[in-house]
């Protein structure tokens, strides 16, 4: 386990940058120079005991993060937590498992061989949250859960590592709101997830989201190589609530539609 919280997440940025080239010019883009603050990451698994939602969490929780908010996707066959640290300048934790007993038999067992195949003493290993895939895959096994989630063919091919970071755009210097932010990363190329919309949330939940479409990436496969969809860059703008404190939360609605910034088509 990681003994700094930064060092983790150098090392998780450092990953998901290889995977999403994009994000090293969105982050150029916006930043000006100056620098970024992570609102969140998002992390995905399967609810297998040997790699599920808490034993990825463990690596946070040694660091401090604690458990502040549960999520239930019904329609995408998912559950969710979200994890916070004392420090508030760190960024917070999104985890999400598939509950993998919700899909056939041939799912269940494609997923359940991976498991089994990987050493159960990598899930503790210090890198574990940013190594990758840990089993065999080829294009006929990824097309073919592909078929039934797109959140279980994502995990077959990357494995572990971060399936997105978050801008947010309540420390950005010069954008005052989102659609600031969305029209620059238009501008500049930038293909936006518009599934519900292009801002997802409002004022009135506290939250506004925004995302770009994930990266397509030539992925190895034991068969062949395919270009599929890599990771992706949310933005996050984030309200007071009545107390005047800043909302950490997350909003169940708005995060079912940034999933599908992996989508394939």
């Amino acid at each position: 386990m990681h003994t700094n919280v930064n060092t983790l997440f150098d090392a998780l940025w450092q990953d998901y940058i290889k995977m999403t080239p994009s994000a090293a010019k969105v982050h150029a883009l916006l930043s000006q120079g100056e620098s970024i603050i992570n609102d969140h990451i998002a992390l995905r698994t399967f609810n297998i005991a040997k790699v599920n939602l808490d034993v990825l969490a463990a690596h946070f929780e040694s660091l401090g993060y604690v458990a502040c908010g549960d999520y239930n996707f019904a329609a995408k066959k998912l559950i969710a937590k979200h994890f916070e640290h004392p420090d508030s300048t760190q960024p917070k934790v999104f985890i999400s498992e598939l509950l993998v007993e919700e899909f056939s038999p041939e799912l269940q067992q494609i997923v359940t061989g991976f498991i089994d195949a990987m050493d159960a003493s990598v899930v503790t290993a210090d890198n574990f949250l940013y190594s990758g895939r840990h089993w065999v895959l080829d294009s006929k096994t990824y097309a073919a859960l592909l078929a039934e989630s797109e959140y279980a063919a994502w995990v077959a091919a990357f494995g572990y590592r971060a399936n997105h970071f978050t801008v947010s755009i309540n420390h950005l210097p010069d954008y005052d709101n989102i659609l600031e932010v969305n029209q620059a990363l238009k501008q500049a190329g930038f293909v936006l997830n518009a599934v519900g919309g292009e801002v997802k949330g409002s004022p009135e939940v506290l939250l506004e989201q925004s995302s770009t479409m994930a990266d397509k990436i030539n992925m190895d496969f034991s068969d062949t190589k395919v270009e599929i969809p890599s990771c992706f860059y949310e933005f996050a703008l984030r309200y007071n609530m009545p107390n005047g404190e800043v909302y950490t939360g997350f909003v169940a609605a708005s995060a079912d539609k940034i999933f599908e910034s992996t989508n394939v088509n």
